[in-house]
């Protein structure tokens, strides 16, 4: 945790955002929360299992600026892997060659992740520092799907300061066109089974 900070949620909680909430009531219990567990700043098993479902996720950087950048982030499931207690990291396959991501880590090193799972309505939040990562091999292997047919260019590490699980509220429930398929399947061939028992 940062030198400056108190607490890990104070990397999200300003002192603006705090009097804010202190206007509206929310202050004392988010104080509560800080003095008991609080928000986390490793990877934990939870984290670990979450991170390992999931198909998809958004990065958010800055620029110099400041002008902030939103970018949807897929792959294979478990394309987004744990490096360490205090790493996620992925492989960066060639896109659109706008570099938007990578120039503004490159300037701006602070980050978030908005990691999220429709079906189980679940999110995580996550800020820390991004790094883009040239020239290892063994790193880019290790972050690599190898029956995913693209090569990757890049490795991509973020160093976690902090993160939290937002309750379930307004994620509307989603489900994967696969599993859907798969669903549907299984109901055409219950439906056939009881037709013939007619």
């Amino acid at each position: 945790m940062s030198p400056e900070r108190d607490y890990p949620s104070d990397i999200a909680f300003t002192e603006r955002v705090k009097s804010l909430q202190e206007a509206a009531g929310s202050r004392s219990g988010y104080a509560m929360m800080e003095e008991a567990d609080g928000w986390e700043t490793t990877v934990t098993p939870g984290l670990a299992k979450f991170v390992a479902a999931l198909d998809m996720f958004y990065l958010g950087t800055a620029n110099a600026d400041g002008y902030p950048y939103i970018q949807y982030r897929g792959g294979p499931v478990g394309f987004l892997k744990v490096v360490d207690e205090k790493t996620l990291g992925f492989a960066d396959f060639g896109g659109n060659r706008q570099f938007i991501s990578t120039g503004n880590a490159l300037e701006n090193d602070k980050a978030f992740l908005f990691l999220i799972n429709y079906e189980a309505r679940q999110r995580i939040k996550v800020w820390g520092r991004l790094s883009i990562v040239a020239d290892a091999p063994e790193l880019l292997e290790s972050l690599s799907d190898p029956a995913y047919p693209a090569r990757p260019e890049r490795a991509v590490l973020f160093s976690i300061e902090a993160w939290d699980m937002n309750c379930p509220q307004h994620i509307h429930r989603r489900v994967l066109k696969s599993d859907a398929e798969a669903e549907m399947e299984r109901l055409r061939r219950r439906i056939a089974e009881l037709e013939e028992g007619l």
